[in-house]
């Protein structure tokens, strides 16, 4: 059961209105790494987690993100406030109004024109929001990975705003966000390393023979060793074909009648390697290579 408490969970001060800030923000209302997606996300995760502890952890934190998304949207609808009167009133003339809405900077003329200077399920450049953001896989400790990197993400997100906007109010606010990402971070690093196991993920066990092993795959002037494919850590090979001892090519078992319909079929549609006919491009350009066969 939720219940609504009026009061945000950290105070909003706006200085002045200015819908071009108020679009960018969009991005942390509606956006892949916003707080929607944030909130579904670990609902998704808690509604279904066995785990007495990590299921309130999750929606402790679900919950959270929804006040996020009601400071971030305040935030949205505050600064929209000056451009919302001008278009709902049309007390402006006709190219006052266009410059105005015009000279808002990014998208902000279409979510303007567009939701009234209201605040939108959308990122900064009007991508609707979609329920493909919410990437839960029903496995703790790969949901809790991602979860990692979705704080991090977010929290580089607030990071650009701050630095988009001059507005001490928006700023503070902007920044309590910001630090919040980090300890939702904090307690799902917690809370993996709190699962014995954790790595893998899932229940199967990787093939010894390839989960030590580093593969380079990539040739060039610069082949950087480090941790990340060591000989402490890994055995170090070239990326060759065939690394499971065997042909390296594709193979298929067919039956009697599959093999004579593909041969039938290959027949029938092979090239043949020694004609050269005329094209509709060659007809069209002018121009024929030598050789070339009228069909």
């Amino acid at each position: 059961m939720f219940a609504h408490n009026k009061r945000l969970q950290y105070t909003v001060r706006v200085s002045e209105t200015n819908p071009g800030l108020a679009n960018l923000l969009l991005e942390q209302f509606g956006g892949p790494q916003g707080e929607l997606a944030a909130a579904c996300r670990y609902f998704t995760q808690a509604l279904a987690e066995d785990d007495a502890g990590r299921k309130d952890m999750l929606m402790d934190i679900a919950t959270e993100e929804l006040s996020h998304l009601e400071v971030i949207g305040t935030i949205v609808a505050m600064l929209n406030k000056g451009a919302k009167g001008r278009i709902a009133e049309g007390t402006d003339e006709e190219a006052e109004l266009y410059r105005s809405i015009a000279g808002g900077g990014n998208d902000s003329h279409t979510t303007q024109l567009l939701y009234g200077a209201g605040v939108p399920l959308t990122n900064s450049a009007g991508v609707p929001w979609t329920s493909a953001y919410v990437d839960t896989i029903g496995d703790p400790s790969a949901d809790l990975r991602s979860n990692i990197a979705a704080e991090a993400r977010a929290k580089l997100i607030y990071e650009r705003l701050i630095n988009a906007t001059d507005d001490p109010g928006v700023k503070e606010a902007l920044g309590f966000l910001m630090t919040r990402e980090i300890a939702h971070q904090l307690s799902f690093e917690k809370a993996l390393y709190s699962i014995r196991g954790h790595f893998p993920p899932g229940k199967v066990p990787g093939d010894p023979r390839f989960s030590r092993t580093y593969f380079n795959t990539s040739h060039g002037e610069a082949e950087v060793r480090g941790p990340w494919n060591s000989a402490e850590t890994f055995e170090f090979l070239p990326g060759t074909p065939a690394v499971d001892g065997g042909t390296g090519m594709a193979e298929v078992t067919l039956t009697d009648e599959e093999r004579e319909r593909l041969s039938a079929m290959s027949e029938r549609t092979a090239s043949e390697t020694l004609s050269n006919p005329l094209t509709g491009a060659e007809l069209a350009s002018g121009t024929q290579a030598p050789g070339t066969q009228s069909s």
